[in-house]
């Protein structure tokens, strides 16, 4: 049994964790963690994990950038394995991340779900192949109350592809004004609206054919079941930084 401290327990994915753990019998949440605590939950609720009480084997957070420092300070001290979901860290949060993982097993996703994994191992491929005959750009859609933008999953894919191109490349956020598109530039694009879950679709435009390739999140479901094989995967683990490549490798 892998026993999970779920911060942001009362978020929108908390929710939908709580009730997609249904279908893993061998995970069961023992605390969750939120500012939010008149909600009530089939586990016991706390305001901050450092008045939590409860034994957790993994930590789980869908909660917000600002509580990384307790998130990273807890974990080390009880040397618990940490499943950060949460997007929209600075470069200074991810480099505490990176150098807290020489201490503690960390996991770090921008996109839980299976299919953008499997998406992002592609474009690593293919790329590199397509880039001087074809202009690469991203489309990132979601829900008119996402606060980040570009997405991290838009930011993941942009990096992977940037990764693999041996020649220097540059983001370009959106486009305005009357200038031409340079041949080094990866486009990044976010539309936000109404209740989309998610959709990242990469283009490569070339002379006469595009190719494109898209992924459709349905429903918030699909990051909750891959968060909760992270926890699964986790637990157990020695110090290190992991990411979903981990898990689709280990299948």
């Amino acid at each position: 049994m892998v026993k999970v401290i779920l911060c942001g327990c009362n978020g929108k994915m908390g929710k939908v964790i709580t009730e997609a753990i249904h279908s893993f019998p061998d995970i069961n949440i023992v605390a969750g963690i939120d500012k939010f605590i008149d909600i009530k939950n089939s586990y016991a609720t706390f305001s901050n994990i450092n008045e939590c009480t409860a034994l957790g084997d993994v930590v789980l957070d869908f909660s917000r950038p600002d509580a990384l420092e307790d998130l990273l300070a807890y974990c080390t001290e009880n040397k618990l394995p940490l499943v950060l979901c949460t997007t929209g860290y600075s470069p200074e949060q991810i480099d505490k991340i990176a150098d807290t993982s020489k201490k503690i097993p960390i996991f770090r996703s921008a996109n839980m779900s299976i299919g953008i994994n499997i998406i992002n191992s592609i474009l690593r491929n293919i790329s590199k192949k397509l880039y001087k005959d074809f202009d690469i750009e991203i489309i990132e859609k979601h829900h008119n109350q996402k606060v980040d933008s570009p997405s991290g999953t838009a930011l993941l894919l942009a990096n992977t592809i940037k990764e693999s191109i041996p020649e220097e490349t540059e983001f370009t956020y959106g486009r305005v004004g009357n200038c031409k598109r340079k041949n080094n530039e990866i486009g990044i694009h976010s539309i936000r609206g109404g209740s989309i879950v998610g959709e990242h679709e990469i283009i490569f435009a070339g002379t006469g054919e595009t190719i494109e390739i898209k992924h459709s999140a349905l429903s918030r479901e699909v990051f909750a079941i891959g968060a909760l094989k992270a926890c699964e995967f986790m637990k157990g683990k020695g110090p290190g930084f992991y990411n979903m490549e981990d898990i689709i490798n280990n299948n």
